[in-house]
Parts: structure tokens; sequence; C-alpha cells
């Protein structure tokens, strides 16, 4: 097994380990399988980390590059790969020894490739009958996500000390689910991912019905059935791509030829706009946009904090990031012709969710209608894709689209450390005094400053206040949806007012209300070291992405700028076809 096979394999595949070594302790050595699973954890960051440094920020493409390295005989009948370790992308116009150089060409020393001579990502055969493939890699758009989910993790790890109920199975469960999330934004086989993307399912619905509140047991069995239906959506999505495509569940091949570049191959227009439907949905519930969105309140407001963390933080994420990896790319011309659809429920559940928050009671409640706002921009910012009759079938104002894209990447990020944040600090109080009624709280700033300061500065970056990581993403969303629609970018805009309304209006009944009217008054105690330390952690990297979003745009705008130039190729390539198709037919 090569370098790069393995460090991925253990990014995946760490926190199962960890799961199977919680075995090994006796049911009642709770600390110690806590501090296990907590070790695992960390080491799962830690690989994210040196993943982090293997990444090349100049190449935009899917990491790593691999060459074969021998020649393919009777006595060798498998090529063999192995990593090309210093290489660069040619740009336009590049010379090397007197010859001019194609650009996205692949130089290393002196030493020039094609394309269709390396390899992009780790490919081992997994069911050859099926053509599918153990397919591994990642991008600028894979690395930001995967260093999230373990981030996230580590610290929804944390804040799960205080469940005592089953407490390795909760942690068996945990570390699981960990595994499926970091294998969805590692997968580049259709197939994989999709099994990944159901790895998924089983613990998040346990975790929610065995160690979640009064109504468990329905949040859990809604979370089930709207994630199933997704699930089965996508399924037949994915049916229809692999018989149309020659039988391969190769992400990568079956974005060349959802985009016309592959010779013989192609989808048909129907094929593509079916396929993209069946595909939004499935993701479209993830996310979750209006009107796929009614299994989250239930699900946040049932779920234990730790797990409220995880599905805020990273799996509302899996939905923005299957769009851009498969649905955009495998049908160009079905997200197209939906791209308006799109674009007004992205806005719509940027009101809806707003409004939805305000009219709330219960502080979590408010918090998980304000990720259906808050992700609205993410659907918003990727479906401002927009063609004019002047330009035929190429996109109008492309920068501004890529700004969408860029704002909805950010968006998610931001989103995943300020929601997490929020999340955390409603189940901190609720933890003393058992209750989340708005109408109850008050005084909590005399009572609990230090709480207060950090959850008020976590709250103002979710309302997307300047300087905090929530205002960088809904400003490039709102700036290019002006391009697309000058109404639609009005409606975005006034979300941000809304948002604010909402998240002031909670902190001033909260935190500086007359007085705390509620119950346990006297459990009402300050934070303990744990509880502070996960706190200031998601507050100061709320403040760096604000301060210095470039840290994260820095690791995704070559692969953004890569999509976008590819999409609207494709779109060009596959319309064109079209054309010709129906004036053979004329």
């Amino acid at each position: 097994m090569d370098s790069s096979t393995l460090l991925l394999s253990l990014i995946i595949f760490t926190p199962t380990f960890g799961a199977l070594a919680l075995w090994l302790f006796d049911r009642k050595a709770e600390e110690s399988m806590r501090y296990c699973a907590l070790v695992f954890t960390a080491i799962t960051f830690v690989l994210t980390l040196f993943l982090l440094g293997e990444f090349d920020r100049d190449d935009p493409g899917i990491q790593p590059v691999r060459i074969q390295v021998n020649e393919v005989s009777a006595e060798e009948p498998e090529p063999e790969y192995e990593r090309l370790e210093t290489y660069h992308v040619a740009a336009e116009g590049e010379v090397l020894d007197g010859v001019k150089l194609t650009a996205g060409q692949i130089v290393s020393g002196s030493k020039v490739y094609d394309e269709s001579e390396v390899q992009r990502g780790v490919v081992h055969e997994w069911i050859g009958q099926w053509n599918i493939n153990y397919t591994l890699g990642y991008d600028g758009i894979s690395v930001p996500l995967v260093l999230l989910t373990s981030f996230i993790s580590l610290l929804s790890l944390l804040a799960a000390w205080n469940i005592k109920k089953h407490v390795r199975g909760f942690l068996i469960l945990f570390l699981l689910l960990e595994s499926g999330m970091l294998g969805v934004f590692l997968s580049l086989d259709f197939f994989l991912f999709y099994v990944f993307w159901e790895v998924m399912l089983l613990p998040m619905y346990f975790l929610i019905g065995i160690w979640g509140g009064p109504r468990k047991e329905y949040a859990a069995i809604k979370f089930f059935l709207y994630t199933l239906v997704g699930s089965v959506l996508m399924l037949i999505a994915m049916l229809m791509v692999y018989y149309n495509s020659g039988q391969s569940f190769d992400l990568q091949f079956l974005a060349r030829v959802g985009q016309g570049l592959e010779e013989g191959l192609g989808f048909s227009q129907s094929i593509q706009i079916a396929a993209f439907i069946l595909l939004f949905i499935g993701f479209a519930i993830k996310i979750p946009s209006f009107p796929f969105h009614t299994w989250l309140p239930d699900a946040h407001v049932e779920a234990p904090t730790p797990i409220s963390m995880i599905l805020a933080g990273v799996l509302l994420k899996m939905g923005g990031y299957g769009i851009l990896r498969i649905a955009f790319p495998l049908c160009p011309v079905g997200a197209q012709y939906a791209a308006w659809v799109l674009a007004l429920i992205g806005a719509f559940s940027i009101i809806y969710g707003a409004f939805a928050a305000m009219a709330q009671t219960d502080f979590k409640r408010l918090v998980a209608y304000s990720s259906v706002s808050h992700m609205g921009y993410v659907l918003l910012g990727i479906a401002v894709w927009k063609i004019g009759e002047s330009t035929g079938s190429a996109a109008v104002g492309k920068e501004y689209w890529l700004m969408g894209m860029n704002g909805a990447m950010f968006q998610m990020l931001a989103h995943g450390v300020s929601s997490a944040g929020m999340f955390f600090m409603v189940g901190v109080i609720y933890d003393r005094v058992h209750h989340r009624d708005l109408n109850q709280f008050g005084g909590l700033m005399g009572l609990m400053p230090f709480y207060s300061g950090l959850a008020v500065g976590i709250f103002f970056a979710g309302l997307g206040l300047p300087g905090l990581c929530g205002f960088i993403g809904e400003v490039f969303v709102v700036l290019s949806t002006w391009n697309f629609s000058p109404p639609l970018a009005i409606v975005a805009a006034a979300g941000v007012i809304l948002t604010a309304g909402y998240i002031l209006w909670a902190i001033q009944r909260v935190f500086l209300g007359p007085e705390y009217k509620g119950p346990h008054k006297e459990d009402i105690t300050p934070m303990n070291g744990r509880e502070a330390s996960i706190a200031v952690v998601l507050l100061v990297f709320a403040i760096v992405l604000g301060v210095y979003p470039e840290s994260m745009f820095g690791l995704m705008r070559g692969s953004m700028e890569l999509l976008v130039d590819n999409l609207d190729q494709g779109y060009q390539e596959v319309s064109r076809a079209i054309e010709k198709a129906s004036t053979v037919m004329r």
C-alpha cells in the first residue's frame, strides 16, 4: 500500500479502529473509554493536518497525482502507480526547453505529462465485476471540509463528557459516524460515496433515538425517513448515470461524460435533467432547504448537545458538498436548467428560516431554524449561474458566479464553526437549568459573565457581524446574486437584517433581561475548564476566519475556478451537441 492510500485510509478508518478498541474495556471503565475515544479522534485530527501539508494549493485538480511506473505485461497484468512528489501545472503560454506547453499539462523536472497520462487520486479495485473501485482523493473543495469534520468531531467529543447513559455504545456510534463523514468527503467513486453516505444514517439514528430528549423516537424516525428518501433518489440517479456511461462509478470520469468530453459517450438532456432533480432533492434534504427541512428542528431539539454540534457543523455541509461534487459536474445541463428554481429556493429558505427562528420560544429550536436560513445562502451562491441570450450558452459574468461559489463554500465552513458553537452554548445552560424556554431566561450576564461573553461573541458570528466568520460568505453571495437577479440579491440582503433581528432579540432575552425567571436558578454556576476551552476555541476560529478569510479561500480558490470553468465549458459543449442532434433530426 502506497503512502497516499495509507494516509487517506487512516483518516477515514482511524475512528473505526477506535470504535473497535472500545470493546476491549470493561463496561464500567467509562472514563477510560472516553479518553480512548478522545485519543483516536485527536489522532484523526492530526492526520487531517498532515493531509493539509500534503495538499498542493497550486494544483486545482484532484490530488494526489500519480504516474504509472511499470509496463503492463503477462507477468505484471496490473499497472502500478507512485505519487509524483514534485510537479506543477503548466500555465497558458509556458515554455520548457524551447517547447510551448499546453495549459494543464503536468510538469515534473524535465518531464511533461498530459492529464491522460497521470492518475488523479488513488484507485484500487474493489468489486471488479461491477467496475466499483476504492477511489480516494482530495482537492480544494474537500480538504477544508475534511479539516472541519475532524475539528468539530474533536470538540463534540469533548462536549460529550456529560453523557452518562450507555457510554460505550455512544462512543462507538460517534466514532463510526465520524468515519462515515470523512469517507464522504474523500470518496471519488460514486458507489463508495453512497456507501459512506449510508454509513452515517444508522449511527445518527441511534444517537438521537437513544440519547435524545423526550420526543427522541419521533425525531429519530423522522430523520431516518427523510434521509432514506433522499438516499433512494440518489441511488436511482446513480444507476441512471452508471448505465448511460459505459457502466462506471468513477466520479471524475462521470463528470467528463456529463460535460461532453468523452468521445462517443454522453448523457442526454432528459437524462441530465432527471438525474439532477433526483440528486438535488437527495442533497437538499441534507442541507436542508425548504420544503425538505422539517426533519431538522425536531432532530436538533431532541439530539444531545454533541450530536447537535455534529449535525449542524458537518452533516448539513454534505448536502452542499454533494451538489458541488456530484450534481453540478455530472449534470451541467440539468443544473443550468434548474438554476432559477435553486436560486428561488435558496432565497426563500433564507427568509423563511429567519422568520421561523424569530417566532420560536425554544432556544435550541431558534438556532435550528437559523441553520435553515444560513444554509439558504449556500444554495443561492451555488445557483447564480446566469446564461444570456447574447452569449449563447456561455455564462454571463462568470466571475460573479465564481464569487458566489466561493461565498457558498466559505459559508459552509463559517456556519460549521458558528452553528456548532451556538448549539454548544445552548447545551451548556441547558445542562444546568434543564429547560430552553426563552421567556424564562434573563440576567445571565450577571450570573455567568464569562459564559455570556463567549456566547454573545459566538452568536455575533452567526449574525454575520463584520470581523467574524459569518460575514464573509453572506456578503459574497449577496454581491454575486446581483449579477443574477437584483431582486433576489435584495431578498438575500434582507435576510441579513432579519438574522440580526432574531439573534439580537435572543441575546436581549437570555443574557440582558432583568432577571432569570426559570427553575434551578441555584444551579447556574460558572463554566468548567472543559466547557470554557471548547467555547474559546470555537470563538477564536470564528474570529480567525472573519479576520483572515484567505486561510480558507487560499485552499479552495483554484479548485473552485476549475469547477466553474469546467461547468461553463461543459454546458456549452453539451448544448452544441444537443443543437447539432436536433438539427440532424429535422
